[in-house]
């Protein structure tokens, strides 16, 4: 994996201070409603008093409750269902369609009826969040248990081994950069799912707070949620990337900056 030094860092931070300040000149120069997109400036201002008084620490630590506790169980069910269709393909004869139908809903719709169901609490999010991270990762893994070579299978079947061994010790290990690829996209996802779920009614959280700022039409307040939520991400992410290299410490197929440039594109 190439290494950069302090140097292209110290380049980057140039870089994001020259986008800011041609951000800054634009709206000055232009007299650009504050309304419309407000100058960095304002945007600190306001990310600054979110911070002293404490409104945002309390409303981000919410969110992130939200976003692990969702990522962790639709994670492990994803994992659950993709082994089970994976390796039981009888099984996937009939829970495939059910799979497919559900998978096509977006999501997004289907947020007010969760708060619906589950009320306005830590429920209802985390639910959300779980529905979106639940697809990535059991695709993922699908693609890895099932891209094993077929020699090695039939070559551990004629050693007598058991589906279980198979399973764990070819099968699984195979699947790994898949399944850490799902997880990567599956925690952004999370964190996306939580917000919008605050979006449709909660009582705390970015979301809400986001929302509430709407009404009073706090436009520098608004983006400075935005840049926690982007740091989120980035540290979330980075979570996951760091897991990811402690575990599959020998696969070094794919180098961080590309993974993010990936996601960029996706998004």
């Amino acid at each position: 994996m190439t290494r950069r030094g302090p140097l292209a860092f110290a380049l980057r931070l140039v870089f994001i201070a020259a986008v800011l300040g041609l951000w800054e000149l634009i709206v000055v120069e232009f007299d650009i409603p504050p309304y419309l997109i407000p100058a960095p400036s304002k945007v600190a201002f306001a990310l600054y008093n979110g911070l002293a008084n404490s409104l945002y620490p309390k409303h981000a630590w919410a969110t992130i409750l939200e976003t692990l506790a969702g990522f962790a169980l639709g994670c492990a069910l994803a994992f659950l269902l993709g082994s089970i269709v994976a390796v039981f393909r009888t099984l996937e004869y009939f829970l495939y369609p059910f799979i497919v139908m559900f998978q096509s809903l977006p999501k997004i719709a289907l947020v007010p009826l969760i708060v619906v169901w589950f009320g306005l609490g830590l429920t209802s999010k985390i639910v959300g969040a779980t529905l979106v991270a639940f697809f990535p990762l059991m695709v993922n893994t699908i693609a890895g248990l099932r891209g094993v070579d077929e020699d090695r299978v039939n070559l551990m079947r004629s050693l007598s081994a058991s589906r279980w061994q198979i399973f764990h010790m070819l099968q699984l290990p195979n699947a790994m950069p898949y399944i850490f690829a799902g997880l990567e996209v599956a925690m952004i996802l999370s964190l996306i799912g939580a917000v919008v779920a605050e979006f449709s009614g909660a009582d705390k959280g970015l979301g809400m707070l986001m929302q509430s700022m709407t009404f009073s039409m706090d436009i520098a307040g608004q983006f400075s949620i935005l840049f926690i939520l982007a740091v989120l991400g980035l540290v979330l992410n980075g979570l996951v990337t760091l897991l990811r290299r402690r575990v599959l410490f020998w696969d070094r197929s794919r180098d961080t900056d590309i993974q993010l440039a990936n996601k960029g594109d996706m998004l």
